[in-house]
């Protein structure tokens, strides 16, 4: 058998596409992508996803297989970020605050009190300041999707007395994820914040280790926090979202088209997760309240006046940098 000059050339080019992109299963003309996360597999997140990957696959032939991987069953936050960036997973879905250690600027959805409403979270999110995060993304060579996914507004958790105003704070051992923006916040109220494994918070309550923590309703239903907490404060204090990241790698070796399926699906999908999260935050409340969680009404001014007397939001404005500060300014309220 001879082999012309041309063919070689081809093979040789086919061969090294296919080491650059990892997800592509030779002889069968198709793409499996893995996406994972932390959250439980029946969170809106993982139910819409998983709807998604079998549409996806509808529309493309079978060509794409979106292979959902929760609770997570990769690896922890860090684990998962690495994975996503080397190419070892395709699509990661991640808060903001968490993936800032990578991109700074991903953390300005948490700014504390900022948001007052599900209207004025996506005005800013879906517009300018959500396309300058996006932007970072880029720099990072993560391609990141349109529309972020709603984690919830987060709130307060007690295990001894109630959260009413920022006073009943001081010297309160809060349990924070692993962020310098939780940790500063909660130091300027006047709280101690204290930063363990969600895997371990549940102990941690029972054993006064921590006297509360603070989680959207979702994660505080489902980790089951409100067997060892007595009080939920309805602070709002800051809205946290998902970002769906792809490897840019991974993604940009399938086709234009598919691609666009693959975007266009996925953003669909998260406009029905963020209506799927709202109506859960309501219908929890009452569930929650029913197993015995008491819930306080709290005023958000005090505390807001409290971050902008300690400086926290001109530090976290000179952070984060002036362009992204307008931009959220401009959609929310004046805060520094």
């Amino acid at each position: 058998m001879t082999i012309s000059r041309r063919k070689l050339i081809q093979a040789t080019v086919a061969v090294g596409a296919g080491i650059g992109a990892p997800s592509l299963v030779f002889g069968q003309s198709q793409f499996r992508l893995k996406f994972a996360n932390i959250m439980p597999v029946d969170h809106p997140l993982n139910v819409r996803m998983t709807e998604a990957s079998a549409q996806i696959k509808q529309m493309t032939n079978g060509q794409v297989d979106i292979q959902v991987f929760p609770a997570s069953q990769l690896g922890t936050d860090a684990d998962m970020l690495a994975q996503v960036r080397s190419g070892g997973i395709d699509l990661f879905a991640q808060t903001g605050l968490i993936l800032a250690t990578l991109v700074p600027v991903a953390a300005i959805n948490g700014i504390g009190f900022a948001f007052s409403d599900y209207p004025t979270v996506w005005k800013t999110m879906d517009g300018a300041l959500g396309k300058h995060v996006i932007k970072a993304f880029e720099k990072a060579n993560l391609v990141a999707f349109d529309k972020m996914w709603d984690n919830g507004f987060r709130q307060t958790l007690s295990v001894s007395k109630p959260i009413r105003t920022p006073d009943d704070l001081n010297g309160f051992k809060i349990r924070v994820p692993p962020s310098p923006l939780w940790t500063a916040m909660f130091k300027s109220i006047g709280a101690s914040p204290v930063s363990i494994p969600w895997g371990e918070t549940y102990s941690a309550l029972q054993t006064k280790v921590a006297d509360g923590l603070e989680n959207p309703l979702a994660g505080i239903y489902y980790a089951k926090m409100h067997e060892v907490g007595k009080y939920l404060s309805t602070t709002n204090h800051m809205w946290d979202g998902f970002w769906m990241l792809a490897n840019r790698r991974s993604f940009e070796a399938m086709p234009p088209a598919t691609r666009e399926i693959i975007t266009k699906v996925v953003n669909e999908a998260a406009l029905k997760e963020r209506a799927d999260v709202e109506k859960l935050n309501v219908d929890l409340k009452s569930q929650l309240a029913a197993k015995g969680l008491q819930f306080v009404d709290v005023k958000p001014e005090a505390f807001r006046q409290k971050l902008q007397q300690s400086g926290f939001y001109a530090d976290w404005k000179k952070r984060l940098g002036d362009e992204a500060w307008g931009l959220l300014e401009a959609t929310t309220t004046k805060l520094a």
